[in-house]
């Protein structure tokens, strides 16, 4: 681990200093390595999905496990569109002449090297070594054990692409090693690592979030609420609480509590309760969401505070706009939440009071995503206060120093 940090180190001065021109052309490379050794990537996953049922591990895990094709396709037009981004180092900003002579601005820059510890997804492999390599960062990746063949095979494209560039490998260093006293070794390597970003359950994140020596870069939950105000066109509201549900149950975006106010109640609740019945979700209510939906079973606290990542949803009636913000604040996890409104003024007040990193008006909380907001790909989302939030990209990964430009000014 000290060896791999040591090289990590090292790589980051040399990504930190390279032009754009080389860090696209990497880019390019890895992508073209990833369809090019696709048959190859899709067995290794074939494996892992293969134990993984054979373990019992829970569907959903299981799902954000499984590639094919088409998601391979995705990792590569993934890094392709980060290749196209602007390059967001050594930009100068609010550069502003100073009574004394002096021109004081900002330059972002790199935060350095980045550890990223990360349970199922393969695509995180490549979606968070292309976002670090844009941004001039070195990486060290961790994958989970169920993910270890996928991942060694992926590893393989990006060494391959980096070579290819002129590029050290060292640049993007992936863990071959399943033992779990590595996470314990990485999250305490302050000399070699910048800034920590976990992704999975939220045991984990809350085990390096309690361990980590290191800042870190974390959501714990993904308890995303959609409410339906009493201005809301009804039509539009089945579609994106449908959407927000059921367009993929294990994923952080996805819709886990439905908000109605009371005056629309009757003639929603009916109609999105048979919508998402047929789909086989099972919805637990309060007692009057389940006056209304008749195949609902009681909901009871806990289930207001829970991130199901299965075709399970709460839902609650609200009084009104107030309540709902009140619900949110009480048992969110300030991830995604959106208000279904034609009226304006309520649309506004949701968004300014309600402490989410993503808030939305008339749109699906799936949208909370990386290369939906054009970032090209997410290194994670983040719920933090400071620096980053919402989903990381380029511009998440990088940080701002102080520079002045003189011409033999001295303070006097």
């Amino acid at each position: 681990m000290i060896t791999l940090g040591e090289t990590a180190r090292k790589a980051s001065r040399i990504i930190a200093a390279a032009d754009t021109q080389t860090k696209d052309a990497a880019l390019i490379a890895i992508a073209g390595e990833l369809i090019a050794k696709q048959s190859d990537i899709l067995v290794a996953n074939q494996m892992d999905v293969q134990e993984a049922i054979q373990k019992g591990l829970p569907d959903a895990l299981i799902d954000r496990l499984t590639l094919s094709s088409e998601t391979i396709s995705n990792m590569a037009e993934g890094l392709i569109q980060i290749s196209k981004l602007p390059d967001p180092i050594g930009e100068i900003s609010n550069l502003q002449s100073r009574p004394s002579g002096i021109k004081v601005g900002k330059m972002r820059v790199p935060i350095g090297v980045v550890g990223i510890i990360y349970e199922s997804r393969p695509n995180v492999t490549a979606d968070a070594a292309g976002l670090c390599l844009k941004s001039g960062n070195a990486v060290i990746l961790r994958g989970g054990s169920e993910s270890i063949n996928s991942n060694k095979a992926i590893g393989k494209c990006l060494s391959a692409g980096l070579n290819a560039s002129g590029l050290p490998q060292g640049i993007v260093q992936v863990i071959e090693t399943t033992d779990r006293n590595v996470v314990g070794q990485l999250i305490t390597m302050k000399d070699y690592i910048d800034v920590i970003i976990p992704r999975g359950g939220k045991g984990l994140i809350e085990r390096i979030t309690q361990e980590a020596q290191i800042p870190v870069i974390k959501h714990l939950d993904g308890v995303c609420h959609v409410y339906v105000d009493k201005d809301a066109d009804l039509e539009k509201a089945l579609k994106i609480a449908d959407n927000a549900k059921t367009q993929r149950y294990g994923t952080c975006n996805t819709m886990e509590t439905l908000l109605v106010h009371e005056s629309v109640a009757e003639k929603f609740l009916p109609r999105i309760g048979d919508i998402l019945f047929e789909k086989g979700v099972e919805i637990r209510g309060d007692e009057i969401s389940q006056h209304f939906i008749p195949n609902a079973v009681a909901a009871t606290d806990a289930d207001w505070y829970e991130e199901y990542l299965a075709p399970i949803l709460a839902v609650r009636v609200v009084a009104n706009l107030e309540q709902a913000i009140e619900h949110i604040r009480t048992y969110g996890s300030q991830h995604t939440d959106s208000i279904i409104t034609e009226n304006e003024s309520n649309a506004m007040r949701f968004i300014r009071e309600v402490d989410s990193s993503s808030v939305m008006i008339n749109a699906s909380t799936r949208f909370a995503d990386g290369f939906e907001y054009g970032l090209g790909a997410e290194i994670g989302i983040s719920t933090n206060k400071l620096h980053a939030r919402g989903p990381v990209g380029l511009e998440g990964l990088t940080n701002l120093k102080w520079i002045v430009f003189g011409n033999g000014e001295i303070r006097t």
